[in-house]
């Protein structure tokens, strides 16, 4: 017992369970904040929507689940919850309602919550359709994780996010802040505004080009100096925080010189960008799970464009190398997976990703605990299986603090103190 957290396993009485609480035995709980699983058995009540108690003692009333290993719910920092990749995502915009959109939504919510993901990022949808997701779940219309996103991502004409990359000319409308799409600071500031007024959590920009957009370069800068410092600075003004999707060094030493919170992918990091990272507390969420799947679906013909394919080749086998090289330099990591990317409900494959790179099986899952609720500046109510926090629970069979494959072996999923899953049905991805 290393950490004050802990008193509470310490009473001699029994627990005070109320009529009504939710009641947890756990034969193993995950200290997020140290990285260590702790031996059992532990009780854990859960009380409007809150970890009410817990303690070695074992309760008055009725226990309502038992399970092996008890964690707090999982946070992926980086998703696409309203569209899923494939052939013909490419075609999609032009033929699919977004209503359309918004109903298969539904289905990629509920996957992610199967996973024990009770809390995730979206980072970058159109139509926001993720506002209005986010909305139902709250609202218990539907079941889902918790959503914070940044609606549509910020680009700049031509850049990773520019939505008309890949049309013939005059098909649509040229962008404009109102879509994302900025070309000087004053309409950096436009675009932060409009994110506002869409009703977002947070900003993200396209520091660089792109892996799936429809242009040849994947790693060059695309916001000057200034557009990226007038990013940070609206964003500050409606009290967001930033997350830059970037590949290459320039354009990540741009974004972290202007504040962003984190760097998405990360793929040629070199030193000088982690000593960068380090010495300004930016997060690194590595997204290796885009660049394994990527990286196999672009050696089947005709999956993605050939410009596509071209970049998946060459730009994402390199995150495995710089996953690597960064977590040995110390820069803070945190989980992420860029579902969508990949199917929706495989998001603990970026698990066994952080492991054979290098990463303990511990810290891998303090990444998408403790970490991601420090990304989300939500410590205070995420990331950790303490009194007082929402009681967003993940319970599985076996250790995945020493067998990372375990953490696929979901058995209950609670969210706001509510069993809202018994695991991924038969046949749904691992």
């Amino acid at each position: 017992m290393n950490r004050l957290w802990w008193l509470g396993l310490c009473w001699s009485g029994a627990l005070l369970a109320a009529e009504g609480d939710a009641v947890l035995r756990c034969e193993r709980i995950f200290d997020a904040r140290s990285a260590q699983m702790q031996a059992g058995p532990v009780w854990l009540v859960m009380r409007d929507g809150k970890i009410a108690e817990v303690s070695r003692q074992a309760p008055a009333a009725e226990v309502s689940q038992s399970g092996q290993s008890c964690l707090p719910g999982l946070i992926d920092l980086h998703t696409h919850i309203t569209n899923e990749g494939g052939p013909n995502r490419y075609i999609e915009r032009f033929t699919v309602e977004p209503i359309s959109v918004a109903l298969r939504a539904t289905g990629y919510a509920r996957a992610t919550l199967d996973a024990g993901f009770t809390t995730v990022r979206d980072l970058g949808d159109s139509n926001n359709i993720s506002v209005a997701l986010r909305d139902a779940i709250k609202a218990g219309w539907i079941d889902g994780p918790r959503i914070y996103t940044s609606a549509k991502s910020i680009a700049t004409t031509g850049g990773h996010a520019d939505p008309s990359n890949g049309q013939k000319s005059g098909l649509t409308p040229h962008p404009g802040p109102a879509e994302g799409v900025i070309n000087g600071p004053e309409q950096a500031y436009q675009a932060v505004r409009q994110r506002y007024q869409d009703g977002a959590d947070l900003i993200k920009i396209t520091a660089t080009g792109g892996v799936l957009s429809l242009a040849r370069n994947g790693l060059n800068p695309q916001f000057s100096q200034a557009e990226a410092d007038a990013i940070v600075a609206a964003a500050k003004d409606y009290g967001f925080t930033v997350a830059a999707h970037a590949h290459g060094v320039e354009g990540m030493k741009r974004a972290i010189l202007a504040g962003v919170t984190s760097i998405e992918h990360g793929s040629y990091m070199n030193d000088e960008i982690m000593e960068l990272m380090i010495d300004r507390g930016t997060w690194y969420v590595p997204t290796m799970l885009a660049g394994w799947w990527t990286a196999e679906k672009a050696k089947e013909p005709g999956y993605y464009p050939p410009v596509v394919a071209a970049k998946a080749r060459a730009i994402s086998p390199q995150i495995e190398k710089t996953f690597a090289k960064a977590w040995k330099a110390g820069v803070p990591i945190a989980f992420g997976t860029d579902s969508g990317v990949s199917p929706h409900g495989m998001n603990a494959k970026e698990f066994e990703l952080m492991v054979a790179a290098g990463m303990p099986p511990a810290k891998a899952l303090q990444a998408a605990t403790w970490n991601g609720a420090q990304v989300l500046q939500l410590q205070a109510e995420l990331g950790s299986l303490d009194v007082g926090k929402w009681a967003d629970v993940l319970v599985v069979d076996g250790d995945p603090s020493q067998t990372i494959e375990d953490i696929h072996r979901v058995r209950l999923v609670y969210k706001g103190g509510e069993l809202v899953s018994h695991g991924p049905a038969e046949g749904d991805p691992p």
